[in-house]
């Protein structure tokens, strides 16, 4: 089970409208709650974004590494980690 810092609850958070159409928590713990159920995770940088992707069997033919954080389930959390989400 990942476990997930303030940093990152309140990343999800924030910017949860960037992959659904409404807010689907509305606090800390609800957010912490929804990324354990859809076993959210935590890299520490682009090419653990990428490895993530490609590990999971997404076509990234065509596609540059800064580009793939500019995907909607790819959260940015601000200390150089990222949160992806599937949804």
């Amino acid at each position: 089970m990942n476990e997930y810092d303030d940093a990152v609850l309140k990343c999800f958070l924030e910017k949860q409208l960037q992959l659904f159409p409404e807010n689907v928590v509305e606090t800390i713990d609800e957010a912490e709650a929804f990324l354990e159920e859809c076993m959210a995770v935590v890299v520490n940088s682009v090419d653990e974004v990428w490895e993530y992707f490609d590990e999971e069997g997404i076509d990234l033919e065509g596609q540059d590494k800064e580009e793939i954080v500019t995907a909607s389930e790819v959260f940015e959390v601000g200390d150089g980690r990222y949160l992806i989400v599937e949804s």
